[in-house]
Protein backbone atom coordinates (compact mmCIF):
# COMPACT_ATOMS: atom_id res chain seq x y z
CA UNK A 1 0.00 0.00 0.00
CA UNK A 2 1.35 3.42 -0.89
CA UNK A 3 1.95 6.06 1.73
CA UNK A 4 -0.05 8.96 0.31
CA UNK A 5 -0.88 11.87 2.55
CA UNK A 6 -3.89 13.75 1.14
CA UNK A 7 -2.76 16.89 3.01
CA UNK A 8 0.65 17.11 1.31
CA UNK A 9 1.15 20.00 -1.08
CA UNK A 10 1.26 18.89 -4.70
CA UNK A 11 4.78 18.42 -5.98
CA UNK A 12 6.14 19.52 -9.31
CA UNK A 13 9.58 19.25 -10.79
CA UNK A 14 10.46 22.62 -12.27
CA UNK A 15 13.79 22.63 -14.05
CA UNK A 16 15.40 25.93 -14.89
CA UNK A 17 17.54 25.96 -18.01
CA UNK A 18 20.44 27.53 -16.13
CA UNK A 19 19.70 26.05 -12.71
CA UNK A 20 22.02 26.26 -9.76
CA UNK A 21 24.41 23.80 -11.43
CA UNK A 22 25.15 26.01 -14.48
CA UNK A 23 28.82 26.26 -15.42
CA UNK A 24 30.55 29.16 -13.69
CA UNK A 25 32.22 31.69 -15.98
CA UNK A 26 36.00 31.65 -16.26
CA UNK A 27 37.78 34.26 -14.12
CA UNK A 28 39.92 35.46 -17.02
CA UNK A 29 36.90 35.86 -19.28
CA UNK A 30 35.14 37.87 -16.57
CA UNK A 31 38.17 40.16 -16.42
CA UNK A 32 38.14 40.65 -20.20
CA UNK A 33 34.39 41.38 -20.11
CA UNK A 34 34.94 43.96 -17.34
CA UNK A 35 37.67 45.61 -19.43
CA UNK A 36 35.35 45.76 -22.46
CA UNK A 37 32.58 47.27 -20.33
CA UNK A 38 35.00 49.77 -18.79
CA UNK A 39 36.27 50.87 -22.19
CA UNK A 40 32.70 51.36 -23.45
CA UNK A 41 32.01 53.59 -20.46
CA UNK A 42 35.24 55.56 -20.84
CA UNK A 43 34.60 56.28 -24.53
CA UNK A 44 31.64 58.42 -23.47
CA UNK A 45 32.58 59.50 -19.94
CA UNK A 46 36.05 60.90 -20.65
CA UNK A 47 34.90 63.30 -23.40
CA UNK A 48 32.04 64.37 -21.11
CA UNK A 49 34.57 65.07 -18.34
CA UNK A 50 36.65 67.18 -20.74
CA UNK A 51 33.61 69.11 -21.96
CA UNK A 52 32.31 69.53 -18.41
CA UNK A 53 35.57 71.08 -17.21
CA UNK A 54 36.39 68.34 -14.71
CA UNK A 55 39.65 67.32 -16.38
CA UNK A 56 40.88 70.89 -16.91
CA UNK A 57 40.26 71.76 -13.25
CA UNK A 58 42.22 68.72 -12.10
CA UNK A 59 45.03 69.46 -14.57
CA UNK A 60 45.27 73.00 -13.16
CA UNK A 61 45.81 71.56 -9.69
CA UNK A 62 42.35 72.18 -8.24
CA UNK A 63 41.32 69.46 -5.81
CA UNK A 64 37.76 68.35 -6.70
CA UNK A 65 35.24 68.72 -3.90
CA UNK A 66 33.34 65.73 -2.59
CA UNK A 67 30.18 67.19 -4.13
CA UNK A 68 31.93 67.48 -7.49
CA UNK A 69 33.09 63.87 -7.26
CA UNK A 70 29.54 62.79 -6.38
CA UNK A 71 28.22 64.72 -9.38
CA UNK A 72 30.61 62.99 -11.79
CA UNK A 73 29.98 59.64 -10.16
CA UNK A 74 26.25 60.12 -10.77
CA UNK A 75 26.90 61.17 -14.37
CA UNK A 76 29.08 58.08 -14.83
CA UNK A 77 26.39 55.85 -13.37
CA UNK A 78 23.75 57.35 -15.67
CA UNK A 79 26.04 56.79 -18.66
CA UNK A 80 26.60 53.21 -17.46
CA UNK A 81 22.83 52.65 -17.36
CA UNK A 82 22.38 54.17 -20.82
CA UNK A 83 25.04 51.83 -22.24
CA UNK A 84 24.38 48.67 -20.22
CA UNK A 85 20.75 49.07 -19.11
CA UNK A 86 19.08 47.31 -22.03
CA UNK A 87 21.23 44.14 -22.07
CA UNK A 88 21.15 43.94 -18.26
CA UNK A 89 17.36 44.26 -18.26
CA UNK A 90 16.69 41.90 -21.15
CA UNK A 91 19.21 39.13 -20.53
CA UNK A 92 21.23 39.81 -17.38
CA UNK A 93 24.30 40.58 -19.48
CA UNK A 94 26.53 43.58 -20.04
CA UNK A 95 27.83 44.07 -23.57
CA UNK A 96 31.18 42.59 -22.52
CA UNK A 97 29.57 39.51 -20.99
CA UNK A 98 27.29 39.13 -24.02
CA UNK A 99 30.29 39.27 -26.39
CA UNK A 100 32.10 36.59 -24.38
CA UNK A 101 29.12 34.29 -23.76
CA UNK A 102 28.45 34.94 -20.07
CA UNK A 103 25.49 36.18 -18.08
CA UNK A 104 24.56 37.20 -14.56
CA UNK A 105 22.06 34.97 -12.76
CA UNK A 106 20.67 34.81 -9.24
CA UNK A 107 21.58 31.89 -6.99
CA UNK A 108 18.68 29.84 -8.37
CA UNK A 109 19.96 30.31 -11.93
CA UNK A 110 17.31 32.81 -12.98
CA UNK A 111 17.73 36.24 -14.55
CA UNK A 112 17.99 38.63 -11.59
CA UNK A 113 15.42 41.38 -11.07
CA UNK A 114 16.75 44.50 -12.84
CA UNK A 115 16.25 46.99 -9.99
CA UNK A 116 17.87 44.70 -7.44
CA UNK A 117 20.73 43.94 -9.83
CA UNK A 118 21.47 47.60 -10.50
CA UNK A 119 21.07 48.73 -6.88
CA UNK A 120 23.00 45.95 -5.15
CA UNK A 121 25.56 44.87 -7.74
CA UNK A 122 26.49 48.19 -9.32
CA UNK A 123 25.24 51.21 -7.35
CA UNK A 124 26.33 49.90 -3.94
CA UNK A 125 29.85 49.28 -5.26
CA UNK A 126 30.02 52.76 -6.74
CA UNK A 127 28.79 54.43 -3.54
CA UNK A 128 31.22 52.48 -1.34
CA UNK A 129 34.00 53.43 -3.77
CA UNK A 130 33.42 57.12 -2.99
CA UNK A 131 34.21 56.70 0.71
CA UNK A 132 37.82 57.71 1.42
CA UNK A 133 40.09 54.78 2.38
CA UNK A 134 37.17 52.33 2.68
CA UNK A 135 36.49 52.67 -1.06
CA UNK A 136 40.03 51.62 -1.96
CA UNK A 137 39.96 48.71 0.49
CA UNK A 138 36.55 47.59 -0.79
CA UNK A 139 37.73 47.78 -4.41
CA UNK A 140 40.67 45.53 -3.62
CA UNK A 141 38.74 43.04 -1.47
CA UNK A 142 35.84 42.98 -3.96
CA UNK A 143 37.94 41.47 -6.74
CA UNK A 144 39.91 39.14 -4.44
CA UNK A 145 36.68 37.28 -3.62
CA UNK A 146 36.67 35.89 -7.18
CA UNK A 147 39.43 33.47 -6.17
CA UNK A 148 37.02 31.54 -3.93
CA UNK A 149 35.57 28.22 -5.11
CA UNK A 150 32.30 29.88 -6.13
CA UNK A 151 34.11 32.52 -8.29
CA UNK A 152 31.92 35.29 -6.91
CA UNK A 153 33.25 38.78 -6.29
CA UNK A 154 32.07 40.62 -3.19
CA UNK A 155 29.55 42.57 -5.30
CA UNK A 156 28.11 39.21 -6.43
CA UNK A 157 27.71 38.12 -2.82
CA UNK A 158 26.03 41.42 -1.90
CA UNK A 159 23.59 41.13 -4.82
CA UNK A 160 23.04 37.37 -4.52
CA UNK A 161 24.30 36.78 -8.06
CA UNK A 162 26.88 34.75 -9.93
CA UNK A 163 28.22 34.81 -13.47
CA UNK A 164 27.73 31.69 -15.59
CA UNK A 165 28.34 30.57 -19.14
CA UNK A 166 25.34 31.62 -21.27
CA UNK A 167 23.67 28.87 -23.27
Amino acid sequence: MSEHNPYDAPGAIVADIDGPQAQLADRGMRLVAAIIDGLLLLVILVPAMFMGGYVSSIMSGVQPTFLNQMQWSLIGFIIFLVIQGFPLYSSGQTWGKKALGMKIVDLQGNKPEFGRLVALRYLSTQVIGLIPVLGVIYGFVNVLFIFGNDRRCLHDKIAGTRVVVAR
